[in-house]
């Protein structure tokens, strides 16, 4: 018995043999993911949540009609029907949150600054600002429309203005929560209230502008698929409601699918940007 013990004991890790010929050690598999690219390291769990995800679409699909839940083969199978013309309604899409977010950053930076130079302007335009706010955006997309006619031009502007708030009220945020000590040694070599801005200020409050834009970069595909539904004759927005009639889910799933897509990427630029720009603590 003792020596039948000293045998298991012994016994070596079973080797796996690589379809290329090599012969793997028992502890190899375990460090596969340490030798993945270091992008699949860093968002593993994400990738892996996603997969869960959608393996429960599909699930879901097996149980209920398709036109109530279409599987994930169904929805990309609409990507090959020339007649959605995904690529065109998604580049309108696209230049809509794109355009109305860009707006919105030049714009509401520029203000927010005017507001920490100017007491005065921060006390006479922030008020309305305020009250524009609340006021519901679906509420402003068809006198948009009629303002501005049918097209891009309006679901920028609803873009424009369901994102353009955040981005004020960060910046200005950050632009206040420089150290008052700090401003007041610069002064004391004379630095210029430019320099003050650029040195100082602007570095400080980047982290809260990029906060900003990361929560605009979410509203400003809200905006622009609002304008769609309300008027609109391109886009991802129009397509799912000109698909609704016929309860073509499949096409209204991939459309969802898209937005998502678009929104992930204006996001994922502004993360970049900001690692490029905000230094690391």
């Amino acid at each position: 018995m003792r020596f039948e013990q000293e045998e298991l004991v012994q016994a070596p890790a079973k080797e796996v043999v690589a379809p290329s010929g090599r012969v793997l050690g028992a502890s190899e598999p375990a460090s596969a993911l340490a030798s993945a690219p270091a992008w699949i390291r860093r968002h593993s769990l994400a990738i892996l949540s996603h997969v869960a995800l959608l393996a429960l679409w599909w699930l879901a699909s097996l149980k209920v009609p398709r036109f109530i839940l279409p599987s994930p083969v169904e929805t990309l199978a609409t990507l090959a029907v020339p007649r959605y013309d995904w690529l065109r309604h998604t580049l309108v899409t696209g230049s809509e949150v794109f355009g109305g977010f860009l707006l919105a950053t030049i714009i509401g930076v520029a203000l927010a600054v005017a507001f920490n130079w100017s007491a005065t302007v921060r006390r006479a335009a922030l008020p309305p600002l305020v009250t524009l706010n609340m006021v519901p955006k679906v509420a402003m997309a068809p006198l948009f429309i009629v303002w501005l006619g049918y097209g891009i031009g309006p679901n920028v502007v609803i873009s424009f203005t369901i994102c353009f708030f955040p981005i004020v009220i960060n910046t200005a945020r950050g632009l206040k929560e420089v150290e008052p000590d700090l401003i007041d040694l610069v002064r004391v070599i004379r630095a210029s209230r430019w320099q003050i801005f650029r040195k100082i200020e602007l570095p400080s409050a980047l982290p809260f502008v990029f906060s900003g834009m990361k929560v605009a970069a979410v509203l400003a595909v809200a905006g622009s698929i609002v304008g769609e539904f309300i008027g609109s004759e391109r886009g991802l927005g129009y397509l799912m409601m000109s698909v609704q009639s016929t309860l073509d889910t499949p096409a209204m799933f991939m459309a969802l699918i898209l937005v998502s897509l678009i929104g992930v990427a204006l996001y994922s630029l502004v993360a970049w940007a900001e690692r490029l720009v905000v230094p690391v603590d």
